[in-house]
């Protein structure tokens, strides 16, 4: 249930609110079966497995024939693939969060990139640009009564770094560590888990934090972990968006991020965030310990944060953007 997976289900709760008719196939798990049928809306589970999936393509068969919808709309590429023929009259779309290959499109009449910069590089692989649409992420994360810090076996008096995502290279939390040892007495908060998990806890050993960790797992009190945090960094190599940096705004969360393409598209640096070079683990030592010793620009970059993400990523405008949409390719 990472950050693609929850959007989603935001979205569609979202153009649910809005009066939109949907069905919706999704993979079991997670809690996602339950939360939207709750809402009342129209929900079939299949594998969505890489291969020898025969069942996938069947239960997607079945929904379009029961729902005969206007516009189909894949969440990414495995969605994309998976799909029967549709209908004649019927507009199929996809929307990516990451740099697929186009093949895995070629049946989609239009692509929704959540980035200019991904809309840009769909453009550059040859996907005609008057079929590329940017509609941003929304985040409606509320700011949390912050979590009691000792039971995290945190002290109130020293900084509280805030860390969320899965333990895989392209999160870059192996360029973190080492930062971490740069900023003294700073505690990491580090939410996730993963393939990397052994070799990060390794890293921490060989790097003497290991004292200054805690690894969380997953969890589900984000509100009350980032008001009881100092700020939020996202360390990526690979990011294509970023949703915690949005929720991290939300929160009132000042932001330290690596450039990948993302956080630098989202964050104007030194007003909205502060951006560092990836893979460089002394400047992002020096960008945490500017956010510690400078509470001034701390609080700055996290008051007009939270206007930025108000203004441009709220739910009501995209939303409003999804069904422009909607409307514009039907007709």
């Amino acid at each position: 249930m990472g950050g693609a997976e929850a959007f989603f289900v935001r979205m569609v709760q979202a153009l649910h609110d809005a009066g939109l008719d949907q069905s919706v196939v999704i993979r079991p798990g997670d809690g996602r079966e339950q939360r939207l049928g709750a809402s009342g809306i129209p929900v079939a589970t299949a594998p969505f497995r890489i291969l020898f999936d025969f069942k996938t393509p069947l239960v997607l068969r079945r929904a379009l024939d029961e729902f005969q919808p206007d516009i189909i709309l894949a969440w990414m590429s495995r969605a994309a693939q998976m799909m029967p023929p549709v209908r004649r009259g019927s507009v199929f779309a996809a929307r990516l969060g990451g740099f697929y290959h186009l093949k895995y499109f070629a049946s989609c009449d239009h692509l929704i990139g959540n980035t200019r910069y991904l809309v840009d590089w769909l453009g550059q692989q040859g996907w005609p640009r008057d079929r590329l649409h940017y509609l941003p992420n929304f985040t409606d994360a509320v700011p949390g009564a912050p979590i009691v810090r000792s039971s995290l076996s945190t002290d109130d008096d020293v900084p509280v770094i805030l860390a969320l995502g899965r333990f895989h290279d392209d999160k870059a939390f192996d360029v973190l560590i080492p930062a971490l040892a740069q900023v003294p007495k700073a505690i990491l908060w580090l939410g996730g888990s993963g393939p990397r998990e052994g070799r990060l806890r390794a890293q921490a050993r060989a790097c003497g934090v290991e004292g200054r960790i805690r690894w969380l797992g997953w969890r589900k009190d984000v509100p009350a972990l980032a008001a009881a945090a100092d700020m939020l960094v996202c360390p990526s190599r690979v990011e294509p968006l970023g949703n915690v940096v949005l929720e991290a705004w939300a929160y009132g969360l000042p932001v330290v991020a690596a450039r990948s393409s993302g956080p630098e598209e989202l964050i104007e640096d030194t007003r909205t965030g502060l951006l560092v070079p990836m893979e460089d683990a002394d400047s992002l030592a020096q960008a945490m310990q500017r956010v510690i010793t400078d509470r001034s620009l701390a609080h700055d970059l996290s008051a007009r944060a939270r206007e930025h993400v108000n203004h441009r990523f709220s739910k009501a405008s995209v939303t409003d953007a999804y069904l422009h949409f909607f409307e514009t390719v039907r007709r």
